[in-house]
């Protein structure tokens, strides 16, 4: 049910609760439910950021508009309530916050000293916690020098406000820039990074999660089902695929995986969510699969993934009909 973090003897749940969607999917009054149903099915994890929830790009059809919509930092401070400890609770600072010109951005400027220490005390007060067990960067920040932006983590982890830092969303490159600085400055290393990966959705395969293994730093992966895609049939689903964040839903090419997937998934007496899981986590190096069903039925489905062991024949037949990228050398 848990793994260890890279080296850091914390142990976390294979599968952690992803909490984007927390005031629309779901929304509040049910937030609270999930989260302890959760907590009490064994998952330690929670996963959650200062952007998350009361942004215009969360927004579906007939729920509550972003405008009146609290953060999911907040929900999830109040669904914690008296249970605070039981949680390695993550969050993450870099995306827009605001208009302002320190605000952050997905163009950069989010990992400055600036914007970390002014919105680190906001994420504390929203969660009501005193400290952060895992502070990511949610995206690397080109306007940053990476060398300011470690050493604000560094200070914060003295300072006891986090417990650790870690990177998210960094190319391979990046992720070894940043490595090698910490280890230049004798600053702590990353605990982990967190990467979109699932079996349809391989890219990272080829740069990203070598240079994981490499620097000894574990992952831990969101949208493990592809958006919807790994999952049962469900019709037309209107909120499905990149259409969650404002994008396009799936492309015939995954329609036709998705199809082939479910066929082995039947076969192996497995639903398709629990498959997609259980083939994440049986990749090295990777610690936990960032979740985000919208009720407890959802999750429900998920839990027993964590207990799979697929075979070798299994493996096989998954990177036949979706190969990574280290396969394309020897076609």
């Amino acid at each position: 049910m848990y793994n260890l973090l890279s080296s850091s003897g914390v142990r976390v749940s294979k599968i952690a609760l992803g909490t984007a969607l927390f005031g629309v999917a779901p929304e509040e009054n049910d937030a609270a439910d999930l989260v302890n149903f959760a907590l009490d099915s064994g998952i330690n994890f929670i996963d959650t950021a200062n952007s998350y929830g009361n942004q215009s790009r969360f927004d579906r059809e007939g729920k509550p508009d972003w405008t009146v919509r609290r953060s999911a930092e907040e929900i999830v401070g109040e669904a914690l309530a008296g249970r605070r400890d039981e949680v390695i609770l993550a969050t993450k600072v870099s995306e827009p916050i605001g208009s302002g010109p320190n605000d952050g951005s997905f163009t950069g400027g989010g990992l400055s000293r600036v914007h970390i220490m002014r919105n680190v005390e906001r994420s504390l007060e929203r969660l009501q916690t005193h400290y952060i067990d895992i502070y990511y960067a949610h995206h690397p920040d080109p306007l940053t020098n990476i060398e300011e932006t470690l050493r604000t983590f560094a200070d914060l982890v003295s300072q006891g406000v986090i417990r650790h830092y870690a990177l998210s969303t960094y190319d391979g490159w990046q992720l070894a820039e940043a490595i090698a600085a910490a280890e230049r400055l004798g600053l702590p290393k990353p605990v982990c990074h967190q990467t979109r990966y699932s079996l349809a959705k391989r890219w990272v395969e080829a740069e990203v999660l070598p240079a994981s293994r490499s620097a000894g730093i574990d992952v831990t992966a969101f949208g493990p089902l592809a958006g919807g895609l790994l999952t049962t049939p469900s019709g037309d689903r209107q909120y499905s695929g990149d259409a969650r964040w404002g994008g396009e839903s799936f492309t015939s090419d995954e329609i036709v995986l998705r199809d082939r997937f479910v066929g082995l998934a039947d076969g192996w007496n497995l639903s398709p969510a629990q498959l997609a899981l259980a083939w994440l986590l049986a990749q090295p190096g990777l610690a936990s699969v960032i979740v985000g069903p919208e009720n407890i039925a959802e999750l429900k489905e998920l839990l027993p993934a964590a207990d799979v062991t697929l075979t070798h024949h299994q493996l096989a037949s998954l990177d036949e009909i979706a190969p990574g990228p280290r396969n394309l050398w020897t076609q």
